[in-house]
C-alpha cells in the first residue's frame, strides 16, 4: 500500500473547499529519487495549504505557481503541468525528477475527489476498549485505516470518535470475529485474559476455514504466549496455524510500557503489515 496523504488532510481539503476555490497539486510521475510518490497531493489556498509533496523548494515553488493560479483564475476547468528537476537549482539533492499537475478545484468538484483522493484504507479489528485500546484509535485516527472497535463491556467506548472508527459491541465478544472484514488485520487485548484466548482462537479457526486474516496481534508478554500455545494445542491448533499469531506486538526497539507508546509501536507494526512505503 502506498501511503500518500491522510483522512485528516482530506477532511482538512474538504472543509476548507466549501469556502473558497484552492488549486490541487498531484505528483504526476517521477524519475529517480524523489520526496514522494505519484499520487501525493496538496491543496493550496490563498492562504492556507493542506497535505505536503514533500517540502522543500520543490514545495515552495509548487505553492507559488498554485497560488499564481488562483490569482488569474477565469470561470472554468484549468490545469497546468510543470517538470521540477530535483537538483542544485532547486537546492535539494534527490537527484530525481517530479512531473506535477496544478488543478483548479472548488465545491462543485468535492463528489469526484472523494473517489480519486480518499485514502485506501486497511480493515482493522481492535478488540479491547482499555487504556492501549484508546491510544490507538487516537494513533490510527489519521492512518489510512478503517477500523472496527469491539468489547464485551457497556460503555467503554468515547462518546466522540474518529471518522474512520465504528464500535461494536459483542457477547460474547469472540463471536465478532466472524464477520469481520476479509483481509482485517486483527488486534486483541481485552481486560480479560480468558477473552483474549477465545478471540485468538475464533481467529485461528477462521484462518483456517478462510486464510482471510493477514496480521492476527495479541498484546502481552511471552510468557504470556506461551501459556496460550498450550492452551490452543489442547484445543486442537498445530504449531504451524499458531505461527500465525504475532505476540508480543509492536515492533522492537521501542523501549516503555505506556499505553501511547505501544500504540505507536503497534501501528508501525500495522504499516509494515500492509507494505507501507514512506
Amino acid at each position: 500500500m502506498v501511503f500518500t496523504n491522510t483522512n485528516h488532510h482530506f477532511a482538512e481539503l474538504r472543509g476548507r473547499l466549501v469556502r473558497e476555490p484552492a488549486v490541487l497539486v498531484m505528483v504526476d510521475a517521477t524519475q529517480g529519487s524523489v520526496p514522494r510518490e505519484a499520487g501525493t497531493w496538496m491543496a493550496v489556498f490563498a492562504e492556507s495549504l493542506t497535505g505536503t509533496i514533500g517540502g522543500g523548494h520543490l514545495e515552495h515553488q509548487a505553492i507559488a505557481h498554485a497560488r499564481q493560479m488562483l490569482k488569474i483564475a477565469t470561470p472554468g476547468p484549468q490545469s497546468d503541468h510543470m517538470r521540477f528537476a530535483l537538483g542544485p537549482s532547486l537546492g535539494q539533492c534527490c537527484g530525481g525528477v517530479v512531473h506535477l499537475v496544478f488543478e483548479l478545484i472548488s465545491a462543485s468538484d468535492l463528489p469526484a475527489l472523494t473517489v480519486r483522493l480518499s485514502p485506501a484504507a486497511t480493515s482493522v479489528a481492535l478488540f479491547g476498549g482499555g487504556h492501549v485500546g484508546h491510544a490507538l484509535v487516537r494513533v490510527l485516527a489519521n492512518l489510512p485505516f478503517a477500523l472496527t472497535w469491539i468489547d464485551s463491556r457497556e460503555g467503554v467506548f468515547p462518546d466522540a470518535l474518529p471518522g474512520n472508527v465504528v464500535c461494536e459491541h459483542s457477547e460474547p465478544v469472540h463471536a465478532a470475529v466472524r464477520a469481520l472484514t476479509p483481509g482485517s488485520r486483527v488486534l486483541i487485548m481485552s481486560f480479560s485474559h480468558a477473552e483474549d484466548l477465545d478471540v485468538v482462537a475464533a481467529c485461528l479457526e477462521r484462518q483456517r476455514k478462510h486464510a482471510d486474516l493477514p496480521y492476527i496481534g495479541l498484546i502481552g508478554s511471552k510468557t504470556k504466549w506461551a501459556t496460550f500455545q498450550h492452551r490452543l494445542e489442547a484445543r486442537g491448533f498445530s504449531a504451524a496455524e499458531m505461527a500465525h499469531v504475532t505476540s508480543p506486538i509492536g515492533v522492537s526497539g521501542i523501549a516503555g510500557k505506556e499505553p501511547e507508546v505501544i500504540a505507536i509501536a503497534v501501528a508501525a507494526q500495522l504499516l509494515q503489515s500492509v507494505g507501507h512505503k514512506q
